[in-house]
């Protein structure tokens, strides 16, 4: 049967109650949706035991069918279950021959964990087709856990709503909406934001609409587009100069790659003939950007954004924001 998609609230929920599905895909763009799955899907299914011996953790782009088989084949080690992580799926293999051996042997690995209870497989993709045979895979008792960041509007002010809550602040009537408007719709930005207007507030004092306007940056639509129409038009110097602005205003270098991530996938896809959600001047300006890059070129940019993620994350010698500043500097050149 075909499992309704869960979202991330519902799945801290269902976990929080030592409820665990045999495979979960965590699907979609938005590096701090999956983050937040992935974490309460490790401390709820793990519960201390042991990360050295049963979570294994697994690169699509160097993972074979054997070493998926033996894997999720393990039991785990002094503990009631196993944690398998599979990251990035839609990076595996190398050649679609690779490709599609790899998810055969996924579709087989989560068809043969829904009889068990000791290992819990989960795999992370950015980017999924519902066509796909591995997508279709995670049915029930299977599920997939969508992870995109909410549209402008209505979807930003209440994770903003939300964010609040979980940082135990109180936000003034409108301020939600009025945050939305200056940031858009990324969130590990507006999550930094939200702490960054708290100090500002004061402790226990209510955030003002006043608190966001003086506290943050208007990152919503001119610093994005200043970076990037630098980043497309080869001026190498005007994008390092942005960026330093958009550092030193206090965007988190994690938050300008998911900028970054977002507006290069959406090139890509207008590049392939696609249509993206953008209105009037802004889907022309897009359309110009697209045009400059070849489709192979694209995907050679979203390759090297995906290093400066591992980068971020630890991978790798350079600091966050000298990784940051070389993949602006590559993306541009």
């Amino acid at each position: 049967m075909e499992a309704e998609p869960l979202k991330v609230e519902e799945l801290a929920k269902e976990v929080a109650q030592a409820k665990f599905r045999p495979a979960y895909l965590l699907a979609g763009s938005e590096p701090l949706l999956r983050d937040r799955s992935l974490a309460a899907l490790r401390t709820a299914v793990l519960g201390g035991a042991a990360d050295d011996f049963n979570l294994e953790r697994l690169a699509a782009e160097q993972l074979t069918p054997a070493a998926l088989e033996e894997s999720i084949g393990t039991l785990p080690v002094m503990a009631d279950h196993r944690l398998v992580i599979v990251d990035d799926f839609d990076r595996a293999g190398r050649g679609a021959d690779a490709r599609e051996q790899l998810s055969t042997a996924l579709v087989e690995a989560v068809k043969a964990l829904s009889s068990q209870t000791e290992t819990v497989l989960v795999v992370t993709a950015s980017r999924v087709n519902s066509r796909f045979r591995w997508v279709k895979a995670f049915k029930s008792p299977a599920v997939r856990v969508e992870c995109e960041a909410p549209k402008a509007g209505a979807g930003v002010v209440a994770f903003i709503e939300a964010e609040a809550a979980r940082q135990d602040l109180v936000l003034e009537k409108g301020v939600a909406r009025h945050l939305s408007d200056r940031i858009g719709p990324q969130l590990l930005v507006l999550q930094g934001e939200l702490a960054k207007v708290a100090l500002l507030a004061g402790i226990d004092e209510p955030i003002t609409r006043d608190h966001v306007t003086a506290a943050t940056c208007d990152v919503a639509d001119r610093p994005v587009w200043d970076l990037t129409d630098a980043i497309c038009a080869g001026q190498t110097g005007k994008a390092v100069g942005q960026l330093a602005r958009m550092l030193g205003s206090g965007s988190a270098p994690e938050a300008i790659l998911g900028m970054l991530a977002s507006h290069f996938r959406k090139l890509a896809r207008v590049r392939g003939g696609g249509a993206v959600a953008a209105g009037g001047y802004m889907a022309e300006k897009m359309s110009k950007q697209a045009r400059r890059h070849s489709q192979r070129g694209l995907r050679t940019c979203l390759e090297r954004i995906h290093e400066t993620d591992a980068a971020l994350k630890g991978v790798g010698s350079l600091s966050r924001e000298m990784a940051i500043e070389s993949l602006v500097i590559d993306l541009s050149g």
